[in-house]
Formats: structure tokens, sequence, C-alpha cells
């Protein structure tokens, strides 16, 4: 029976899967010990050779952000500044090839939100007499 880890792999199963690769011991053999799949111990030990470090490659899925962190700290002082300024003219004074809707979703990830519509006074209703 195989038991499925999260992944990624644990550092102290990653440093015996070295310890073991160390003294000679064959991957089937560490896979079996420590329950864990024979490709799992093969890649982290790739990876030990090639880098030297038993720690996890960092995530880089995704899709990059069309905005870096230096413009969008310009964005929020510039939000900040002029508190009625648009998400149009935010895109226009920084040249931005964004989306409206795209910038308001990396703005409320900052808590700044925006009004949907203009402060107007509704209507009253006059009592009928």
């Amino acid at each position: 029976m195989v038991f499925v880890l999260p992944n990624p792999t644990s550092n102290e199963i990653r440093e015996k899967i070295i310890q073991h690769k160390q003294n000679n011991i064959n991957e089937t053999d560490i896979a079996k010990w420590l329950i864990i799949s024979q490709s799992t111990v093969t890649k982290i030990w790739a990876l030990y050779k090639k880098t030297g470090t038993t720690q996890p490659r960092p995530r880089t899925q995704g899709r990059k952000p069309l905005v870096n962190q230096q413009t969008m700290d310009k964005i929020t002082q510039k939000i900040d500044n002029q508190p009625d300024i648009t998400l149009k003219e935010l895109i226009a004074e920084f040249n931005l090839q964004i989306s409206p809707a795209a910038l308001s979703k990396r703005l409320i990830k900052l808590d700044y939100t925006f009004k949907k519509r203009a402060s107007i006074q509704k209507n009253k209703k006059t009592p009928k007499p």
C-alpha cells in the first residue's frame, strides 16, 4: 500500500532520502522504507545533486502580474493623494497594459474599494394628502 503525501514532500523525508542515497542504499528500498514513490526519491536526489540543497523548488506556477509591485505602490500612493481618481485615469496616467477590471481586482486585494455609482441623493417620497 502506498500513501500519497502532500506536495511538496516534507523536509524531514527529503533529508532522510539524501542520507540514505549518500550511504548507497538503492531508491526502491528507500521508497519502501519511507512509504513514498520511487519517482519521488529519484526527483529529490536529482534536485539535491543539481542544487546542493534539500529545499523544494519555488513554486512559479500561474500567470505573472501585468503590473509590478513598484508600479502598484505608485498607484496606491496616487489613490491616497487623489481618492476620486477613476480606474481609466489610473491606466492612462501610468500607461498600463491592463483592463480596468484587472486593475480593480489587484486594488481590491490591497483593500482599496470603489463606488459603483455616483453618490446622488435619492428622491424622497412625499406623503399623499
